[in-house]
């Protein structure tokens, strides 16, 4: 298929809603204060807002490494009015095993596991105060879909062999899984993903090290020879809103906005794999938190 969104500069975001969650920082900042640019009410989701007060901007606080917090904030977020909720909250698995309190490996309960909670009570709400006849409302999940990465729902919480980057593919695999799956298990919305690949943020200094001089040499060269966020979050902002989008589901893009091809082996048994392994996960987190 051929996507040409409206560019930028003709965008007229003024009767839309957006809701970032994952918007005060990295990918999902830029692009909130791009929609914004634009004319659209932009809600951010994370834990401190890094941006001064705006007439269209509302925070929302929430710690999205807890799965019972991601859990709340899917029932009491107010998407009835929203048009379009990009997932972006992400970090890179560290060196050596992290594991938050409900027992979840960090990167993955931050990444891809907070999202599945989030969406169990979002998604019937999504849109529907919206007027009839409005476009079916939109989930974008950011992470790096389409890249060969399988990941393995057998070890989805890497307790049995512990590699950084094999943890994270879990949390790559798993966003794709969430994009071609969501459909049989979250019906109402149309959901779409994104990949970014290499874009200057402070994704990977959990794996780095925050300020290490790894960090600041990786970040400064990735800086040089790839893209913006800024630029990136220009970019992406029509395509959230393309009317090329309606009536489908299921597609993924690139970091020119481009169709992608899903990851070989993704079909129809192995998402719901992956996506079960995933949904077993999250109950056993809540359990935790329940006693």
């Amino acid at each position: 298929m051929t996507i040409r969104p409206i560019p930028f500069e003709q965008l007229d975001l003024s009767s839309k809603k957006l809701t970032v969650i994952g918007g005060t920082n990295g990918l999902g900042r830029a692009i909130a204060q791009q929609a914004l640019g634009r004319g659209a009410d932009v809600t951010v989701v994370g834990r401190t807002l890094r941006d001064a007060p705006a007439a269209r901007l509302t925070f929302v606080a929430a710690d999205l490494s807890s799965m019972s917090e991601a859990l709340r904030l899917g029932v009491e977020l107010p998407v009835e009015s929203s048009d379009v909720v990009l997932f972006t909250t992400g970090i890179i698995a560290a060196k050596t095993r992290e594991e938050t309190p409900e027992h979840v490996e960090r990167d993955v309960a931050i990444s891809y596991l907070s999202r599945l909670a989030v969406l169990q009570g979002l998604s019937p709400r999504l849109g529907s105060a919206r007027a009839d006849g409005s476009p079916r409302p939109r989930v974008f999940v950011m992470g790096s879909p389409g890249t060969g990465t399988t990941g393995d729902p057998d070890d989805l919480n890497s307790e049995k062999d512990y590699k950084s980057m094999v943890a994270h593919g879990n949390t790559v695999a798993g966003n794709e899984a969430l994009v071609l799956g969501a459909k049989d298990r979250f019906p109402g919305p149309a959901f779409f993903g994104l990949a970014p690949y290499l874009v200057k943020t402070g994704i990977r200094s959990n794996l780095l090290g925050d300020g290490s001089l790894a960090h600041r040499l990786v970040e400064s060269a990735i800086g040089v020879f790839m893209q913006s966020p800024e630029t990136y979050a220009r970019r992406m902002v029509p395509l959230l809103f393309a009317p090329e989008l309606e009536g489908r589901t299921g597609l993924m893009f690139g970091h020119k906005s481009q169709p992608i091809l899903p990851t070989r082996g993704f079909d129809g048994a192995y998402v719901d794999r992956y996506l079960s392994a995933s949904e077993a996960l999250l109950r056993r987190a809540l359990t935790t938190t329940a006693t």
